[in-house]
């Protein structure tokens, strides 16, 4: 078998791809077949007082304007702001999916590459239904993302495939966040509705494929740029992965005037305060590591992490819990 030019320089990546497709084949979830949506176990009670936000681990549940709220006020903020990051995510995945399917069109044949990035995209298609099912079921007629971000998403994803290597900084910028509050909730034992706790349990498991490819991804093909084109990716991998915390975790402001949260506290959750601020930096743990790792934390871009207010500590190994890496 022929391989693409990366791929023939690089064994041990073509390696790495051949075992991540492997895991896709014999290790995968179907939103339909692993889901008993119907199952009374798994029954979503718009009242459970479950869906009250985590003080610990989301900005918003962390203030004490929302602590203090009355606890149905309190499930209905929650159930809202769930359903709207599931839409959020869907939202994401479709942007992932243009961008890789048109970086993934243009790779010659023998590519392993291909074959993985489409794997990915199948199991992202189920992640769609899998959450816009969540979004059905809860009931809120949720918008999703930001209106400029998502009036300018089919652009962001298409153009994303010219520029695979942003793409791929923006694929880790969009899916960090995202897992590590994720397990962060699971590994919390905070009381989490059924549904949405083996929605995460199922995202997790693939997003690990998905995230480990697009580490591999930067390893494999930044080692190859030249010393510009890596200057601009080292620029731009801070701003990306503080642009997308942003579109992915902070709500739009409909969602303030849906709820009266007055100003300053959606500014203090969104990032303005010490507790928020934390919870934004615990975000990129894994990538400040990969960042010193690809050469990109250097003294010219480091002050940019430290700006952006996602600078901090490192991870030993990926996903690991914060009590260390913060």
């Amino acid at each position: 078998m022929t391989f693409s030019k990366t791929t023939t320089r690089s064994p041990d990546y073509a390696d790495t791809l051949l075992t991540l497709s492997e895991g896709s084949v014999h290790r995968r979830f179907d939103p339909y077949l692993d889901i008993d949506w119907d199952a009374p176990e798994l029954a979503i009670d718009r009242d459970d007082p479950r869906w009250v936000l985590s003080a610990e681990l989301d900005p918003l549940g962390a203030t004490s304007w929302y602590q203090d709220l009355p606890l149905e006020r309190r499930i209905e903020i929650g159930r809202w702001r769930q359903a709207n990051a599931a839409k959020v995510g869907l939202a994401f995945e479709s942007i992932l999916i243009r961008g890789m399917m048109q970086y993934a069109m243009a790779l010659p044949n023998g590519s392993p590459e291909f074959r993985y990035c489409l794997h990915e995209m199948t199991e992202e298609c189920n992640h769609i239904q899998m959450f816009q099912e969540l979004v059905n079921r809860i009931g809120d007629d949720v918008p999703g993302m930001r209106p400029l971000f998502r009036l300018a998403s089919p652009f962001i994803g298409v153009a994303g495939g010219y520029f695979w290597v942003i793409l791929f900084i923006g694929i880790l910028g969009g899916e960090e966040p995202i897992d590590h509050y994720q397990k962060a909730l699971l590994r919390s034992g905070t009381a989490t509705q059924p549904t949405l706790r083996r929605i995460m349990e199922i995202h997790i498991a693939e997003e690990a494929r998905h995230i480990s490819f697009a580490n591999e991804f930067l390893r494999a093909h930044i080692a190859r740029m030249n010393p510009v084109s890596s200057a601009v990716c080292a620029v731009s991998f801070p701003i990306a992965m503080r642009w997308l915390a942003d579109e992915l975790v902070k709500p739009p402001k409909s969602f303030a005037r849906k709820f009266d949260i007055p100003d300053e506290v959606f500014d203090d959750a969104f990032w303005r305060s010490p507790a928020s601020r934390k919870i934004l930096s615990g975000f990129f743990g894994d990538m400040r590591t990969l960042a010193d790792e690809l050469g990109f934390r250097n003294r010219v871009t480091k002050p940019l992490w430290k700006l952006l207010k996602i600078d901090g500590g490192y991870t030993r190994y990926r996903g690991e819990p914060d009590r260390r890496a913060s």
